[in-house]
């Protein structure tokens, strides 16, 4: 299993990125695929999920109304659409996979990591 993550760039405050995560080894519309981010000094925290069946999606409280995450099933890729982007969104993003249908915050659950992609919002 591997996960790519891409996407990452400077931007302004109230700007756009989306991010990529492309996976080989599993499928994404099978699996639970979630979004970390690590601040510099700061621990990694969860940011989103989406999950297998439905393609239910979760979000933190910080991002919810600007972050959106999707999927596009043929292309085995799991996207994080970040609008209205602020100073403190700044981060390296992580995405993590795990089997199934999983809802959980914690890095211990998910099995299955990309490499980060760094994102960086001025103000």
């Amino acid at each position: 299993v591997q996960l790519q993550a891409s996407g990452g760039g400077l931007m302004q405050a109230g700007g756009s990125l989306r991010l990529s995560c492309a996976a080989s080894g599993f499928r994404v519309n099978t699996n639970t695929v979630v979004w970390f981010r690590q601040a510099p000094g700061k621990e990694r925290a969860w940011v989103s999920s989406i999950l297998n069946a439905d393609a239910s999606a979760y979000y933190t409280n910080a991002v919810k109304g600007r972050f959106t995450t999707s999927r596009d099933s043929d292309k085995n890729t799991v996207y994080l659409q970040m609008d209205s982007l602020k100073p403190e969104d700044t981060a390296v993003y992580y995405c993590a996979a795990g089997e199934g249908a999983i809802i959980s915050p914690s890095t211990d659950t998910y099995p299955y990591w990309g490499q980060g992609t760094q994102v960086t919002v001025s103000s």
